[in-house]
């Protein structure tokens, strides 16, 4: 199995666990990499709840839930973070919420997972291999322009439609079924590629963030964990690309400026309290994290606390 480093490991901890007692969620468990750590911070009287859709992560995160009482596992989506609370939250408030969006390096590195361009395996992509439609599936049944726009609107693909055609056009003579079959359709159809980044890396982050509803779990997550979390409590999110960071971005702004009334209103907006406020800067891995793991080159981390 592939091996999964972790980034930003102990930034995240350090930002998240400000009380060794709480209850604290890894909404993306993984490897286990942050959630072991947060254990280790946690007194006896601690708790974490962990999440993962991938199958594969549930299997190592029950084999942490054998050594560790404070720990139990959940295999869904964050989204329904609610619902995994009232299993196993034992009705404790929330001291903190941790998000590691993406992929892991398993998932990328394992060919028949189908998350890579790079390593041949079947055109899979789902995090959830137990329910869903594939990325074959997908790519044999949807219409041009629909994969057009999951190019354009998931990957920011500025040649999704020249893309897109050519998807069509060879899925006419023959299905995909392999990763390496798309990636090279859309490498011989991308007009323009980039130094350093193979022309197929957009698409396949557009199927694979459609496919597995990632923008959509986003959004309802950061609403749950906003509406869990006590007074105090932590929101750290690490998001790997652009669409992600921004979502995460604006949410926190907004969260902590309230509504944006129209000026001829008579409310006055210190009469909506501050939800959220940030905590710091964004925080990106250092030169000798990003020397020591490329892939953590693109990491961006934002911590926002509940105010009320």
């Amino acid at each position: 199995m592939s091996e999964h480093i972790t980034v930003l490991l102990h930034e995240a901890i350090d930002a998240l666990v400000q009380d060794t007692a709480g209850l604290f969620i890894d909404c993306t468990f993984g490897r286990g990499g942050h959630s072991r750590l947060i254990l280790e911070r946690l007194s006896e009287n601690g708790r974490l709840i962990g999440i993962d859709k991938d199958p594969r992560a549930i299997v190592t995160a029950n084999e942490l839930a054998k050594e560790d009482s404070r720990f139990s596992i959940c295999h869904g989506s964050f989204a329904d973070m609610k619902t995994w609370l009232a299993q196993n939250g034992e009705g404790r408030p929330v001291a903190g919420v941790l998000m590691d969006l993406g992929v892991s390096s398993p998932q990328l590195d394992e060919a028949d997972r189908g998350f890579s361009f790079m390593n041949d395996g079947p055109l899979d992509m789902r995090m959830n291999t137990e329910s869903g439609m594939t990325a074959a599936q997908w790519i044999a049944s949807a219409k041009e322009e629909d994969i057009a726009d999951v190019l354009y609107q998931f990957g920011e693909e500025r040649y999704s439609r020249r893309l897109a055609r050519a998807i069509v056009m060879r899925r006419q003579q023959e299905s995909f079924e392999r990763t390496l079959d798309l990636a090279q359709v859309i490498k011989d159809a991308h007009p323009k590629w980039e130094k350093g980044k193979h022309p197929a890396t957009k698409s396949f982050q557009a199927i694979r963030i459609f496919l597995n509803n990632e923008l959509g779990d986003l959004t309802d997550g950061l609403d749950t964990a906003t509406d869990l979390l006590a007074k105090e409590g932590r929101l750290v999110v690490i998001s790997f690309h652009s669409l992600e960071d921004r979502m995460v971005k604006r949410f926190i702004r907004d969260k902590e400026k309230g509504p944006q009334l129209p000026p001829d209103i008579p409310i006055m907006a210190s009469d909506y309290p501050i939800v959220l406020k940030h905590v710091g800067k964004a925080i990106k891995p250092s030169k000798e994290e990003v020397s020591a793991n490329i892939r953590s080159r693109s990491a961006v981390m934002r911590v926002a606390q509940k105010q009320l």
